[in-house]
């Protein structure tokens, strides 16, 4: 699964917008939505910022794709 994918899966599981998870994360709207659209390549810092708000644990998701 690409991080799009799962960034936005995991967002709509725990019912919350693309704002808030912004204000969670402390990204910016446009950088969510950016991301879930796979518009923009993204830092690394920011990814952990959003993925951590999610509580997701990419060392997991990282470990689970086929090699």
């Amino acid at each position: 699964m690409e991080l799009r994918e799962l960034v936005t899966s995991r967002r709509k599981k725990l019912r919350i917008s693309q704002i808030e998870l912004a204000e969670m994360s402390g990204v910016s709207e446009r950088f969510v939505y950016a991301l879930e659209k796979g518009k923009m390549s993204v830092s690394l810092e920011k990814v952990i910022a959003v993925t951590e708000a999610l509580g997701l644990d990419m060392k997991f998701e990282i470990a689970k794709e086929p090699r």
